[in-house]
């Protein structure tokens, strides 16, 4: 029978053993980016190879993210039994699973089978974000808590920087623009393979992801990683939480997780409509595949800028109000400001500029709300983790509201989902996360 190693509290661990953990956490949330967010590229792929509508097309943000409601709690036990290092090997190859049903879903060009693929991939992260999200909250100050997922949020916005522009290089050519316009005119026949030619593209780049992420998983489940432990409470927490019998009992982390939910959505629709957006003032793919990109780099400066002034300059609490306030602020100016202006050698409405913003916008709201939502559950710790990961089916189902309201009214006017999302956030900010009992 294997030796369990042995879980060991976080204030035991030295300086050097916490920044390796950090730096390894910090690996994870680069790949979690990788994976993420090159469904902005993948969204506008798809509709043209297997002629989708709008509200088809965010079906590959549904698959993906809805993985998180369904193995979020499932996620939780997982973790419990087997510890956070085999947890986290299994969920990466889950993830490598989803990445090989890829190939036959592109050799048969059936996109049902490619929201299987994205839908084992979301599996696989849900599993390691239920991990690696309570590990860096408690792995230091409660105070630093936002700095350090502002730091994890760096490397996983970084890497959705370069997700679709990789992504993009690998799969897409020069001439694309050219057959995109011709596909409408091409006889049956000829635009059948034309669209096995495109859908087949994928399957070296998905190939190599899914045997990375096999390696990724043997790598984490022999690293120097420790177990930390979660059960224990402090007499302080225990004596809070000795009349709690449920994780219903705690309304800050309830409330987090819905803020949860309305956040990721409001991220993911800033990040994976903004192409299709730019396709709406005549910016073809080829260009506006960068638009993702720009939108994730204001994150990353948000990201930035809370490292240098939290807690130092301004507390985290005081940071998502702000940015909370922000998203609402940009929203209306998304939909209200109007003018054609050339920025960064691209002649688009002013409104995109605002989408761009919201990644500015949203860069603390995460950081802000896990600390808050988590703070004082001691033994539910875990379980409380998987709720908020729970809330992460917001990137499946908003884009899907949103897509409804493009189809049926315009993709400008489809941003107003985002008003009220911003403003159950703004009451999450300013109160929702100081109730610690239900009133009847």
């Amino acid at each position: 029978m294997k030796k369990q190693i042995p879980a060991v509290a976080v204030s035991s661990l030295s300086k050097r053993d916490t920044l390796i953990s950090i730096l390894i956490i910090g690996l994870l949330f680069f790949i979690f980016g990788f994976v993420s967010w090159v469904n902005a590229i993948l969204i506008p792929y798809f509709k043209v190879a297997c002629e989708l509508t709008n509200f088809q097309s965010y079906l590959v943000a549904f698959a993906f993210y809805i993985s998180y409601f369904v193995m979020s709690v499932p996620s939780s036990y997982l973790l419990k039994s087997a510890g956070f290092k085999k947890g986290m090997m299994i969920g990466f190859w889950t993830m490598a699973a989803g990445a090989f049903i890829f190939v036959p879903a592109a050799m048969t060009r059936t996109y049902e089978i490619f929201l299987v693929g994205l839908f084992t991939l979301g599996a696989g992260l849900a599993i390691l974000q239920t991990a690696a999200n309570p590990y860096i909250t408690v792995l230091g100050p409660k105070e630093r808590a936002a700095q350090r997922i502002s730091i994890m949020g760096i490397c996983n916005k970084g890497a959705g920087i370069l997700a679709p522009l990789l992504f993009a290089a690998v799969i897409l050519k020069a001439t694309d623009g050219d057959l995109f316009k011709q596909l409408p005119l091409m006889d049956l026949e000829s635009k059948e393979a034309a669209l096995d030619e495109l859908i087949r593209r994928v399957i070296f780049p998905y190939t190599c992801v899914g045997a990375v992420l096999l390696g990724l998983g043997l790598m984490v489940r022999y690293s120097p990683l420790p177990e930390i432990d979660t059960e224990h409470e402090s007499a302080e927490v225990a004596t809070a939480n000795s009349g709690k019998t449920s994780i219903f009992q705690f309304p800050h982390l309830i409330l987090g997780a819905g803020a949860i939910f309305l956040h990721v959505g409001t991220q993911v629709i800033a990040i994976d409509t903004i192409i299709g957006y730019a396709g709406s003032m005549n910016i073809h793919l080829l260009e506006a595949k960068v638009f993702p990109s720009y939108t994730l780099f204001a994150t990353i400066c948000g990201y930035i800028t809370g490292i240098i002034v939290i807690p130092k300059l301004i507390s985290q609490v005081s940071v998502l109000r702000i940015c909370t306030l922000l998203g609402a602020v940009f929203t209306l100016l998304i939909i209200f400001s109007s003018g054609e202006v050339s920025i960064m050698g691209h002649a688009a409405d002013v409104s995109i500029w605002f989408v761009v913003l919201l990644g500015l916008a949203n860069s603390m709201v995460w950081a802000g709300i896990w600390p808050l939502a988590l703070d004082g559950l001691g033994r539910y710790t875990k379980l409380g983790a998987s709720i908020m990961i729970m809330g992460l089916c917001g990137n499946a189902i908003m884009p899907l509201f949103y897509g409804y309201f493009a189809d049926m009214y315009d993709l400008r006017s489809a941003y107003w989902v985002l008003f009220p999302c911003y403003l159950f956030l703004i009451f999450y900010a300013f109160y929702g996360f100081r109730i610690r009992t239900w009133k009847t």
